[in-house]
């Protein structure tokens, strides 16, 4: 099975540049014992194709020794199949139709790759059905999923908009496995998925993916926040797995001052070694500012929130980074196919390497065991009250050579993805919420509302997107109807429970103790229907961990904010 991944990528994306490492390399393999050993690749194909006891599908056999060489390399350097890159490039475009979300294969047992969501695309339609990042897809239509390759996922997920397939999924954290009817769709891909003012001062912008379009759609929203008002902003790259490396540099270059180092890029090739440096005229260069991270920000993210770590510009709050600092270049093959292969390596400003450590050849399991166990280091030393504490407790058992330190003098650490300034614990469900969440009927209970109350309803809040955000509420009828709706549609309503209670019910006194969370989460999936997809976050912003932490943290990013002047 080949390692291939349909996801953002993090590489030049010029085929220029493309073309001149392809000489390069040519160039190198061309002493006799480089010569030697092509040669022996070229006699044990002509052997297999030639003299084996069955008939060998050729390309087949030329991609299955891509794969080998290539097994032996970092866990980003893949194969993407003609068929592939089409729809790669189709993922920068404006939209497609399916069910909107980007994946990746993640190696399992017995060699069976796991179809994994690295993130639903907001306001698809698995984003609206309620699929999360992380979720493993076990079944399609009824059908096993595991082992599946790509052109499984596209002839199974793929369909003519209105459609719908079933998917099975087990979700991290969840005992049982979740049921999703989904219906394709035209799938939308803004890659500023939110931008609103939090408060009078505070302006948020929700960034999901780095894609063409990204740096226009970033400045944009600034001017835009700022024309209302916006004092301070928050970057929002929770769940941003990343994308070109060319839109990570021109929006930092946004909030940096001329000169200032963005990334820099080593290699043993000379025309893999860049750095990236900022230019005068940036839209939001003095005013505080926080960014949230969290495990899932990779690549792009990841040099975006070094840099405006390393220079003080912002205070980084959230969970520790992905962790990926491998710079990936596609090489054109003759049939359309693309080696997307690592060139050079990124480091931040501090000279910090964001890269997880990896064996070579060691497998994507092993690969991803070691994010786990990283993350789950830092958890460990979580304080108790709440598991929230300054980063900077870690530096004793840091080793000094992953020790580093920003423009002013605080200390940043490497050793595998960027360490945010504050640490915030993953969510922690309460068993009601896991339940509602996971079956989504505060979504569907959403739909069904508005829907009860009619053209009146709509009418009353139509063009006053901000009052409904800051007045609506559920009585405790609607709150009721939610209760009978998710019994009579397969989730019941118990009042206590015991020992023997099922994991998929709600028990009655344990949901009116997250009565603020579910209510505010059907509101915000009211607002989304009411007005457009980005009207969601305003809303669920009121509850959300992180934002909220956030919003006690002006008082650092202040003073960060006049460091950097």
């Amino acid at each position: 099975m080949l390692r291939s991944r349909f996801a953002p990528l993090l590489g030049v994306g010029l085929l220029a540049a493309g073309l001149l490492v392809g000489v390069q390399v040519q160039d190198a393999v061309s002493g006799s014992e480089d010569v030697e050993q092509l040669r022996k690749i070229e006699e044990a194909y002509e052997y297999i194709s030639r003299a084996y006891v069955e008939r060998v599908d050729s390309a087949q056999l030329a991609e299955d020794a891509i794969e080998g060489m290539l097994a032996g390399l970092d866990p980003h350097s893949i194969y993407i199949s003609a068929e592939e890159m089409n729809r790669v490039r189709e993922s920068f475009d404006a939209g497609f139709d399916g069910v909107g979300i980007f994946y990746e294969f993640v190696e399992g047992r017995q060699d069976k790759d796991t179809l994994v969501v690295l993130m639903p695309i907001a306001g698809g339609p698995s984003d609206e059905a309620g699929l999360q990042p992380g979720d493993r897809i076990l079944q399609i239509d009824g059908e096993t999923a595991v082992g599946i390759d790509q052109d499984g996922v596209q002839s199974r997920l793929k369909g003519p908009r209105g459609t719908t397939v079933d998917l099975q999924v087990k979700r991290p954290g969840y005992r049982e496995t979740l049921d999703y009817t989904i219906t394709r769709d035209r799938v939308p891909l803004e890659t500023v998925i939110a931008a609103y003012m939090v408060d009078d001062e505070t302006g948020l912008i929700k960034l999901q993916r780095f894609a063409r379009t990204s740096h226009d759609e970033v400045k944009a929203a600034i001017e835009d926040l700022q024309a209302q008002g916006m004092q301070r902003l928050v970057l929002d790259l929770r769940g941003n797995a990343g994308g070109l490396l060319d839109q990570a540099y021109q929006i930092a270059d946004e909030f940096l001052s001329a000169g200032e180092m963005v990334v820099y890029t080593e290699s043993r090739h000379p025309s893999n070694r860049s750095q990236y440096r900022a230019t005068a005229g940036g839209v939001y260069e003095t005013q505080p500012m926080i960014v949230l991270v969290d495990e899932n920000s990779a690549s792009a993210s990841e040099i975006v929130a070094g840099a405006l770590q390393d220079h003080d510009r912002a205070y980084l709050i959230g969970r520790r980074t992905f962790g990926k600092g491998l710079v990936q270049q596609q090489f054109p093959m003759s049939d359309g196919s693309v080696l997307q292969m690592t060139v050079s390596r990124y480091y931040t400003p501090s000279g910090r390497l964001i890269q997880t450590p990896y064996e070579a050849g060691g497998g994507d399991e092993a690969y991803y065991e070691a994010k786990v166990a990283i993350r789950e280091a830092v958890e460990d030393q979580l304080a108790p009250d709440g598991g929230k504490v300054d980063a900077s407790a870690f530096g004793t058992d840091v080793p000094d050579s992953l020790v580093f330190k920003t423009d002013s003098g605080r200390l940043v650490y490497g050793g595998g993805g960027v360490l945010p300034d504050f640490i915030v614990e993953a969510d922690t469900l309460a068993p009601a919420l896991r339940t509602v969440i996971g079956k989504n009927i505060d979504n569907e209970f959403a739909r069904v509302d508005i829907e009860r109350r009619g053209a009146a309803f709509r009418q009353q809040w139509e063009g006053r997107e901000r009052d409904f955000v800051r007045s609506f509420r559920l009585t405790d009828a609607d709150f009721d109807r939610f209760l009978s709706y998710a019994a009579d549609h397969g989730t019941p309503v118990v009042a206590t429970r015991a020992a023997d209670t099922e994991a998929d019910v709600l028990v009655r006194d344990e949901a009116e103790a997250v009565r603020d969370e579910v209510e505010t989460r059907i509101k915000a999936f009211m607002a989304r229907r009411l007005y457009d997809a980005d009207a969601f976050y305003p809303v669920v912003g009121q509850i959300d961990p992180s934002l909220q932490e956030a919003m006690r943290h002006w008082r650092e990013a202040q003073s960060l904010a006049q460091v950097s002047r």
